[in-house]
């Protein structure tokens, strides 16, 4: 079973037309990978993989920087978002660029320390995601449901995202011992053998076939499936608390207010949640299979198959901001703010250069002019 982050770099040398498996008892041969996509197909992927990082990369950083200028909007929640966006940049950064490239070209040419680190960064970021998703889930529990008790403050949310990011780190370094560049997929190829002359694909290479099951499947159960299911549990018993609340009577409007503002956050945290279990989810069935059952997949559209379970799981970088721009009023008004000003400094420089042009050119003429006069008899 693999890590949420075994197909966003290590399954693309393990499934990729070169046809290497990552465990050592197991080699694949060429002729199981005969079937290429068309042109169409990889274009169309090209282009979708460039919308999402496109899209996942200017969100996030906008999203990032109101929430950095806004000082209003400094609370725990926001802060958690924010680092959740820079999680998302860094995978719309590491990850997408370097797995189209490696599945484009069906080798690796980024070196092997970038093997190494791409592949370290990728499985650090998805965790700090899933982890900073767990921290809003606690803190809205403590918020709603157990008012009276300890209420994080801002110095706990910088505290926690400290820790998930050294927790997240301390979970990847197997991605940085284990993951090397190696020929060996290309070794007995003998059809296109001349092209992969001198090829290198980014593997792994555990002690054992057993090490390596059983921490992508301790990784999975951490990084996917054990948070979701307490995060499940905070919003399920929110959701509970808030409709014994709204079954009170005798509230006053503004408790009434409150109550909508708090459904309102709720609503949005939860849907930033579901879409980040089913962006995820065709991934991770892709990878258990791949590491429990690898016979299944052998067909020669199986790149293509995880290339799309993958390209879903790329979506989530999107859901942060789409899902907190939709959702918050006071998001959309500072986003319309900063484009304004961004466009009314861009409008004042290109006054200022034309000023400053036309100043010189009225200069210069005036300085034609004085050098071609007559001189006084």
């Amino acid at each position: 079973m693999g890590d949420i982050t075994h197909g966003t770099n290590e399954s693309f040398s393990n499934w990729t037309a070169i046809g290497s498996f990552n465990s050592s008892s197991w080699r694949p041969h060429f002729s199981d990978y005969d079937c290429q996509p068309s042109l169409y197909i990889l274009l169309v992927l090209v282009v979708a993989y460039s919308v999402v990082t496109v899209v996942g990369l200017f969100g996030n950083l906008c999203l990032i920087i109101i929430i950095q200028r806004q000082k209003e909007t400094h609370n725990v929640t926001n802060i958690l978002i924010a680092n959740l966006s820079l999680s998302d940049v860094l995978i719309c950064i590491m990850c997408i660029p370097f797995t189209v490239v490696y599945t484009l070209m069906d080798h690796w040419v980024f070196g092997e320390p970038m093997c190494k680190v791409s592949s370290f960064i990728q499985c650090m970021s998805v965790s700090v995601s899933i982890f900073s998703l767990v921290l809003i889930a606690i803190e809205r529990y403590q918020l709603i449901v157990n008012p009276r008790g300890w209420k994080p403050n801002i110095s706990h949310a910088y505290w926690g995202i400290v820790l998930i990011w050294i927790a997240s780190a301390t979970l990847s370094v197997p991605f940085l011992v284990f993951h090397h560049l190696t020929d060996e997929p290309f070794k007995n190829l003998t059809a296109h053998s001349s092209f992969y002359r001198d090829k290198y694909a980014c593997t792994d290479d555990w002690p054992s076939e057993g090490d390596r099951l059983g921490f992508t499947t301790c990784l999975l159960v951490v990084q996917y499936f054990a948070p979701l299911c307490f995060i499940f549990v905070c919003y399920l018993k929110i959701f509970v608390c808030l409709r014994r609340r709204g079954g009170m009577v005798d509230r006053l409007r503004e408790n009434e207010t409150r109550a909508s503002e708090s459904k309102r956050i709720n609503m949005m945290l939860i849907s930033i949640v579901v879409a980040f279990a089913v962006c995820w989810l065709p991934l991770n069935i892709f990878n258990i299979i791949f590491d429990w059952n690898h016979e299944v997949l052998l067909n020669c559209h199986h790149n293509l198959v995880f290339t799309l379970c993958h390209l879903v799981a790329m979506l989530s970088t999107c859901i942060n901001p789409v899902f907190y721009g939709f959702l918050n009023k006071n998001f959309q008004k500072d986003f319309n703010t900063m484009l304004r000003q961004c466009w009314c400094k861009a409008e004042q420089e290109e006054y200022e250069n034309i000023g400053l042009s036309n100043m010189l050119t009225d200069v210069s003429k005036a300085s034609l002019k004085l050098h071609n006069a007559p001189p006084n008899s």
